[in-house]
């Protein structure tokens, strides 16, 4: 069949085609089918398939992760049993209010017992933070190279926290024994059940 056989060809006609042409048009019509299955149909359901896999990944990965954490759980409880413990062992060694001037007079205890004489012991203004209260301690003392090294670790081994800061060490400018300035901090946990009572009292 050539290119003159094709321009005689009668589309109203079809049935009377030879078998050549019949072959070819049915062809094209099955190509012409798919194509517009695939754009109007098959191309939307694979975009929604691409869609329901990204989703599945996701899933299967926030399931490992799930999986993982539920896997630990014990783990985690026992941590956070153990960090409550710990915290509060260390609020034990926060002073309450009633114990901050007993921990002043071992402080000062502390040195003298060290060997050195006071010239300064003023106890600063109290500085309220997060749940506990900062109170600042300024000392000068005079005293030689071992007696501070006693005192330091004598304020250390206190069995309430105590820091030491802003070291300032310089010679007397009479004697031959040296000054010492320091900062020692010590803090009081502040129960907030405790001030909001306190504060309530006050206020009647």
């Amino acid at each position: 069949m050539n290119i003159s056989e094709l321009n005689e060809l009668d589309f109203q006609d079809m049935g009377n085609w030879p078998m050549p042409a019949k072959a070819l048009g049915v062809a094209v019509m099955c190509i012409v089918i798919l194509f517009a299955g695939y754009w109007f149909d098959t191309k939307d359901q694979l975009s929604e398939l691409e869609r329901a896999e990204q989703q599945e990944r996701k899933l299967k990965a926030q399931f490992k992760s799930n999986a993982k954490k539920a896997a630990n759980i014990v783990l985690y409880k026992q941590q956070m049993v153990d960090m409550k413990q710990s915290f509060g062992a260390m609020l034990k060694q926060l002073p309450s209010e009633t114990e901050v001037a007993e921990l002043l007079v071992d402080v000062s205890q502390t040195g003298l017992a060290s060997g050195l004489e006071f010239d300064l012991f003023k106890v600063d203004s109290e500085v309220p933070l997060e749940f506990y209260a900062e109170l600042p301690i300024r000392i000068r003392v005079t005293g030689n190279y071992h007696e501070f090294g006693s005192f330091v670790s004598g304020v250390a081994a206190l069995p309430r926290i105590v820091t030491l800061h802003d070291f300032s060490i310089s010679k007397e400018k009479e004697g031959d024994k040296l000054v010492m300035e320091a900062t020692a901090k010590t803090y009081r946990y502040i129960d907030e059940d405790i001030e909001d009572t306190a504060a309530a009292g006050g206020a009647k």
